[in-house]
């Protein structure tokens, strides 16, 4: 298809304004500092006027760009439903229908019992697309039905920036009750009463999780400041989540730090009548937190289990009995190892199973908890699977009195499958494989993982890679590389229905498993952070060297994306190697990491000194500033570059791209296009609805295809 360029028009120019940063003796001159402020109109203005560069300088795609995004939406089926699953006596379900951006909830009874008490069959808990009416967003965090089964609770952002409102509706006469809870994170917590709900919410300057409030539903309406502050996390560096035992006994507030935890509980079978006992209600510390120390808790029986670095960075299970909660009186049931991180653990009756993690592969490791009849312990066993470049995941295990595991499987080239596990008999049971629709053959694609060294020569990488079985692998396909590389993430290489019009147009897909994650264990992480932070844009260049020196692609075909802190790898690596690269997308790039971090009012700052350091700090600042991609523009040439954010991002605020946008506009020697898109409408994750989202992917895939000529 012949593409007609159109005629060139220029760039928004931010105008400079220099501002003077010093710290520890050192100067910095700002010239772009001043477009932080939010609700300046001349920074609205000057975004939506980028938007428009963007849409006139890619007019000429428009066509290319909409038949990509047709065919994106055209692969998602239009009526669709998750596997059902068991919790409290009801089967849920999630329904999506044909032409509706959003999904329902729905459950049905699985016991007269359930019907007596109010469940009725195939009811319709909560819609979606009702809530999204007339709204530009709408995301759902948290939807949670009362242990009674007949109030639900749920959670929605309007804006994108992670803040909710907690709605309740009684599910015995279908309507939406008139109170709600403001300001609120995501999740929420019932306790058993069916009355009292747990929440936190969030600080309004930084929003750090910090509080934790206990809220009696009223039998009338009553306000939202009569809910009782039960916890506050004093410490900045630390924020709290809220969650419950599976076996349903006791609330859990954690408070989590990068490098340690605390975790403090209270029993659900509380009364929490405002006249209890304060020591009732007052949660209880588990375990002080300490330096280092990193533990997660689940309930079963008489026992707390534990998941923790106490004696191994990479994570063994411990447990103690329920009034025994000192590290002293932890017992081992499974040591650390060297070569296996334990991700996390799925615990049952008379089994625990053990999510791992070893040489960047996932493994489900089945333990008995009951003896066999000779009183010897039954041996424990792994669930076999073929493919090395895999993804494996909990599924929804709600109940512990039952043998089988549901979880779910998938590869770059396997849609995501459901199956429940037996793990009494052994036996598996496919539930179901996520249509594409158009049809989709696994073994049209080819799958690798592969190791290369890194320039230290003592650490070998993995990459992992997918393309069609007639991609020429000579060094003519062009590639693209992804990476992320950092808290620890492990970029599991799942199944992308979207990625199939690369792959059809002969790209090869890759991820760079680069220090920073934890596809290989808790040392992989550590080599990757703070002051070895370096390691994580090293290896991604060295990954797409070594991807163009063994003949998968060429540097003229080699592309690069992250999103987040991978936008603070794809910066990165654009100040250190701009030649190696064809084109690059960085999507909500954390980039001025010196003047963010510095700022302790930024959303997230003090929580994350322990990822990339506290550069109020000499050597850390020093560190920092070396790689900081905003701090180190300079003028040479750049390959073509697309930069994507959100007006509402409360990650990395849309400020850092576009003051990096106006940085690089200034400075950089070349004629490659540098598009800078803001969606004014959205926040961190970009669109919320299920095909309006994908606009944002076809921008992406588009710049990438044209580049390559494969338009």
């Amino acid at each position: 298809m012949q593409i007609t360029p159109t005629a060139q028009v220029s760039w928004p120019v931010a105008t400079k304004k220099p501002e003077r940063l010093t710290v520890h003796e050192d100067t910095r001159v700002d010239d772009y500092y001043w477009l932080n402020q939010r609700e300046n109109p001349e920074i609205v203005d000057y975004l939506k006027a980028d938007n428009e560069y963007y849409e006139k300088s890619t007019q000429h795609l428009d066509e290319v760009r909409e038949n990509l995004y047709q065919e994106i939406v055209n692969r998602i089926p239009g009526n669709d439903s998750s596997v059902p699953h068991l919790s409290n006596g009801c089967w849920y379900q999630t329904v999506y229908t044909s032409g509706l951006e959003y999904e329902v909830y729905t459950r049905r009874c699985a016991t007269l019992k359930s019907v007596i008490e109010g469940c009725t069959l195939n009811e319709t808990i909560l819609d979606v697309n009702e809530l999204a009416k007339e709204k530009d967003y709408c995301a759902v965090g948290c939807v949670s039905v009362s242990p009674s089964n007949k109030l639900l609770a749920y959670s929605v952002d309007f804006v994108g920036r992670r803040i909710y409102t907690i709605y309740f509706k009684d599910l015995t006469t279908g309507v939406t009750l008139p109170y709600t809870l403001e300001n609120c994170c995501g999740s929420f917590v019932w306790a058993n009463d069916s009355r009292t709900l747990f929440y936190a919410t969030r600080n309004t300057e930084t929003l750090r999780s910090d509080r934790v409030f206990r809220y009696r539903l009223p039998e009338k309406q009553e306000k939202q400041e009569q809910s009782v502050e039960i916890y506050y996390e004093l410490d900045e560096t630390y924020s709290v989540q809220l969650s419950k035992t599976k076996s349903r006994k006791y609330i859990l507030i954690h408070s989590i730090h990068t490098e340690s935890t605390e975790v403090r509980y209270l029993d659900a079978n509380n009364s929490f009548d405002d006249d209890d006992s304060l020591m009732n209600n007052e949660p209880v510390v588990f375990h002080s937190r300490e330096k280092k120390l990193r533990y997660y808790l689940d309930h079963l029986g008489d026992h707390w289990y534990i998941r923790t670095d106490k004696d191994h960075p990479n994570r063994s299970i411990m447990k103690t009995k329920l009034d025994q909660t000192g590290k002293e009186c932890w017992e081992t049931v499974i040591p650390g190892r060297d070569q296996v991180f334990i991700e996390d653990i799925e615990l049952f009756q008379d089994y625990l199973v053990l999510l791992e993690q070893s040489n960047a592969t996932p493994h489900l490791r089945v333990i008995s908890l009951s003896p066999s009849l000779d009183g010897e312990s039954k041996p424990d066993y792994y669930i076999p699977f073929t493919e090395d470049a895999r993804c494996l995941e909990f599924g929804d295990n709600k109940e512990l009195n039952i043998s089988k595991l549901r979880f779910t499987y998938e590869s770059l080239k396997t849609p995501e499958s459901t199956y429940d596990f037996d793990m009494a008999t052994r036996t598996m049971t496919h539930l179901k494989t996520k249509e594409v629709v158009g049809g989709h053959n696994p073994d049209d694609y080819i799958t690798q993982r592969v190791f290369f060294s890194a320039r230290d020569s003592a650490t070998l990488v993995p990459i992992s890679l997918v393309y069609h079985k007639t991609t020429p692998i000579n060094g003519t396909a062009p590639l693209l590389l992804y990476g992320y590389g950092s808290y620890g993430y492990s970029m599991s290489p799942h199944f992308d229905i979207t990625r199939l019009s690369l792959l059809q147009r002969g790209f090869i897909y890759a991820i760079a498993h680069i220090r920073g994650g934890r596809e290989l264990g808790e040392k992989w992480y550590e080599n990757g952070k703070m002051l070895n932070k370096l390691n994580t844009f090293t290896d991604f260049i060295d990954a797409g060297q070594w991807l163009v020196n063994n003949g998968y692609t060429n540097s003229d075909r080699l592309f690069a994306y992250g999103g987040s802190a991978g936008g603070l790898l794809m910066g990165a690596v654009l100040n250190m190697a701009p030649n190696l690269w064809r084109g690059v997308v960085a999507a909500v790039p954390f980039v001025d990491v010196v003047t963010t971090m510095l700022d302790d009012s930024i959303p997230l700052t003090t929580f994350e000194y322990k990822e990339w350091g506290n550069p109020n700090e000499s050597k850390y600042y020093h560190y920092m500033k070396s790689y900081s991609p905003y701090d180190n523009v300079e003028k040479q040439e750049y390959p073509a570059i697309f930069i994507l954010t959100g007006f509402h991002d409360s990650q990395v605020q849309y400020w850092e791209p576009a003051k990096w946008v106006a940085k690089l506009r200034a400075l950089k020697t070349d004629d490659n296009p540098l598009y800078f898109y803001t969606d004014m409408e959205a926040g961190h994750s970009g669109a919320s609805g299920r095909f309006t989202r994908h606009k944002e992917t076809a921008k992406i895939y588009t710049f990438f295809l044209d580049l390559a000529k494969k338009i």
